[in-house]
């Protein structure tokens, strides 16, 4: 005879079963795939295949949202696809084919603004509806100060992709005022946890306080001792913290020397650095060749 356990499992099995539609079934027994493909995807060196298969990747991650909107991870994943397509070949340009793909900032905005949408979707899980991104920042922040460590990958990658897009559309006054926003949200994420996505939050602020002059803002110190605290959590082993250090603080303070030690070390860095993270590091080889062609220019 079944115990009243055993029943009332099957109940609940069955429940959950009827709640949900075959599409959210066949997304949620697929997710294993969609994990592997990313940690593949990360482990990707040779530049030319991850920009090709990145699009349809997002292609599928949205055609599986579409089936399963409410899945969290998928929301996630999407944010970080779009931010990582916009930056590493859109944004600044590619080498496609041993061909220049120009670089296309206006397309690279739309793509950070598409990866904002669903960190939108999942600020909004935590009570930060689109109503207090963009009301006052004083109710906001009360929001944010409630929010707990759970809420740190939708508060990171909702922060990281808005700040970009506000970055690309400087000649928008409105897009900039949003950004003590943007600086808000990750700012919980230092507090929560400072070591998320391999010290994302440490390496946003490097570049938000070195790439103004003190008189606006900047803070140099400040700056390097951000990078420094990403340098150090990573073991040193994650190039774009140097490309950045040297694209925004280094330039902004007209350390030639430091800009150019720093990008020729990037470059000289052996490919098999840090396996788990081999396409950003491929990509940060890239940025550094672009940003040293303009050395000269910018000192």
């Amino acid at each position: 005879m079944k115990t009243y356990l055993q029943i009332s499992l099957a109940i609940f099995i069955v429940t959950q079963l009827g709640a949900c539609t075959m599409g959210q079934l066949t997304v949620r027994a697929s997710m294993p795939m969609i994990e592997g493909g990313i940690i593949a995807m990360n482990q990707q060196s040779d530049l030319e295949l991850a920009e090709a298969a990145l699009p349809a990747n997002i292609s599928l991650i949205e055609g599986m949202i579409v089936n399963d909107p409410g899945n969290e991870e998928l929301r996630l994943y999407a944010a970080q696809a779009y931010y990582g397509y916009g930056f590493g070949f859109i944004e600044d340009g590619f080498m496609k084919n041993g061909l220049a793909v120009k670089a296309n900032p206006k397309r690279a905005a739309a793509l950070y603004d598409k990866g904002f949408s669903h960190a939108k979707q999942l600020l909004a899980d935590h009570g930060i509806t689109d109503k207090m991104l963009n009301g006052e920042l004083n109710d906001l922040q009360q929001r944010i100060d409630k929010l707990g460590k759970s809420a740190v990958p939708a508060l990171f990658w909702a922060a990281s992709c808005w700040a970009k897009s506000i970055d690309l559309n400087r000649d928008k006054a409105r897009n900039l005022a949003q950004l003590p926003k943007a600086v808000m949200l990750m700012q919980r994420v230092l507090e929560l946890d400072e070591n998320y996505y391999m010290s994302g939050a440490h390496v946003f602020f490097g570049v938000y306080y070195g790439s103004k002059s003190p008189m606006l803002g900047g803070n140099f110190a400040l700056s390097e001792q951000h990078f420094a605290a990403a340098n150090k959590a990573t073991q040193n082993k994650l190039l774009i913290i140097n490309l950045l250090q040297a694209q925004y603080l280094e330039r902004q303070r007209f350390n030639q020397q430091a800009f150019h030690d720093l990008l020729t070390q990037i470059q000289q860095a052996d490919d098999a650095l840090y396996p788990e993270q081999a396409l950003i590091n491929q990509i940060s080889k890239y940025k550094a060749s672009l940003l040293l062609n303009k050395e000269e220019q910018w000192f």
